[in-house]
Order: C-alpha cells, then structure tokens, then sequence
C-alpha cells in the first residue's frame, strides 16, 4: 500500500480484492478480460477521435470489444476496429488539424 500526501492506494480490481502482486493482478485482469479491453478501448477511442467519448459511443466500443473476443482481443484488432469506427473516420479537418496549422490556414 502506498502513501502520498494522505492519499492511500492499494491495488484493488472491482470486487474489493486487494492483489499484492503483479502476478495477482494479471490473474484478476485475465479472469474478465472484456472489462479490461472495454476501459482500454474507451482510452484509446478518446485518443484517436480528440474528444471525450460519450453514452453515443458506447455501442460502437461494445461492439469493438465483442468483435476482437473472435480474436482474442489483440491489441492490433483493437486499434484496426477503432480506425474503422464511424467515430474516427468521421472526424472534422478542425479536430485532426494541430492548432499552429489551423492558425496559418486563416
């Protein structure tokens, strides 16, 4: 357990249980892995879109999760259901324009 400033954390996956090993925690993500891969994706969605996803963007994620169970949820398989999301290719010129960019285009 770690201490800073009055913070106290422990490693705690949801269920309460505390892991005070690397390898508990792998055993804890492992044992139900769509969570992990769904909490990944919605990360990894936020950062490829520039915005924060929303409740709109849940069935595509859910679906993106379920889709990459068939391949055993390769990180590849995440990131290529993610670039083909409507979300990512729907994207404005403004949000992938770095914002000097925009400011020497006007």
């Amino acid at each position: 357990m770690a201490r800073y400033r009055g913070f106290v954390s422990s490693p705690r996956v949801p269920g309460g249980v505390v892991h005070k090993l690397p390898v508990d925690l792998r055993k804890a993500l492992a044992s139900h892995p769509e969570q992990f891969v769904q909490t990944l994706t919605e990360k990894l969605m936020t950062y490829g879109i520039g915005r924060t996803v929303t409740w709109r963007d849940m069935p595509t994620i859910r679906a993106i999760v379920r889709d990459t169970a068939k391949e055993n949820y390769r990180f590849s398989s995440i990131i290529l259901h993610i670039v083909d999301s409507d979300q990512f290719q729907m994207r404005s010129v403004a949000e992938t324009q770095h914002p000097t960019q925009t400011a020497q285009n006007h």
